[in-house]
């Protein structure tokens, strides 16, 4: 599932990670994937930003704010500084708005 594009916070320090995986554990998307010997971003765009991956993280490589993403991008549509994101009413005529991108 995506959420919206390209809006996500989440950022992971390769050189903090230690490879324990347990962010792959908590996270409820499969948004981190194993790159031996660390982890990687797989799907940044899956991120609900949670934050479980963050919390769990005991070498801090994980960085989030916790639902800032998509509120940011509705708040900034709303005030004219991007176009209507995709979480609001479903344009037809929008190609980029529709139900498979939420």
């Amino acid at each position: 599932m995506i959420y919206l594009r390209d809006v996500v916070s989440l950022e992971l320090d390769l050189e903090k990670c230690n490879g324990c995986g347990i962010c792959l554990k908590v996270c409820p998307h499969a948004v981190l994937a194993k790159h031996e010997p660390k982890v990687r971003i797989a799907n940044r765009d899956a991120c609900m930003e949670c934050g479980a991956c963050a919390i769990n993280c005991e070498p801090q490589a994980i960085q989030v704010e916790s639902g800032v993403g998509c509120a940011a991008a509705i708040l900034n549509a709303m005030i004219g500084r991007t176009s209507a994101p995709c979480c609001g009413p479903i344009d037809p005529d929008d190609p980029s708005c529709g139900p498979s991108c939420c």
